[in-house]
């Protein structure tokens, strides 16, 4: 199995790199968010997983060995392929699904494109048990109804799932829980 690359950029596109190594080309299937950064000459270290199947073989590379885990985690629950997997972890953060898991809140995950009630539902069982154990991820706090909200009127206006939680995880602890204050805080976030 192959769980790291390390090699040059020759082509970065929308969800993949090349990598060259020893003079071979790797394609590496990413989240946009690495995709994006990279340009050719770039070094490249990535954290990766080896999915094979019978019409081929597809490489999965992160920055983080966490969100190499939760692909795979994702890879178990029955109905997700490896591309809705990248997929969820493109659009949120391993903190984010976490969250989610540990609050039930099957309507963070299906906000995902592709992902379905069920399916986030699915997820949720799947990965309950398996992610927040005792002693791991000390300060994981479940999303409320209100904050729920305020993402829910951030990704309206047009944020990414992502941009909505970072701007809410930076709303100052004693800021209440008034929807319309909470969404007016944290409109304030993006004005920095």
């Amino acid at each position: 199995m192959i769980v790291q690359i390390q090699g040059e950029v020759v082509h970065a596109a929308e969800d993949r790199l090349i990598i060259k190594i020893g003079g071979i080309g790797i394609q590496v299937f990413t989240p946009p968010s690495i995709s994006r950064q990279r340009l050719p000459g770039d070094m490249v270290f990535l954290h990766t997983h080896l999915v094979v199947r019978e019409d081929g073989w597809s490489l999965y590379g992160f920055e983080t060995i966490i969100e190499r885990e939760y692909f795979i985690l994702l890879l178990g629950v029955n109905g997700i392929g490896p591309r809705l997997a990248l997929m969820t972890l493109s659009t949120l953060s391993v903190d984010i699904i976490r969250k989610a898991v540990l609050s039930e809140q099957a309507d963070i995950l299906a906000r995902v494109p592709g992902l379905g009630k069920k399916t986030a539902q699915k997820i949720i069982l799947h990965l309950q048990g398996r992610v927040g154990e005792p002693g791991e991820f000390q300060g994981a706090v479940p999303i409320t109804n209100v904050d729920a909200e305020v993402l829910e009127a951030l990704t309206g206006l047009g944020y990414s799932v992502v941009e909505g939680q970072t701007a809410i995880q930076s709303l100052p602890r004693d800021s209440g829980q008034d929807v319309e204050e909470r969404l007016r805080l944290a409109l304030q976030f993006f004005s920095r």
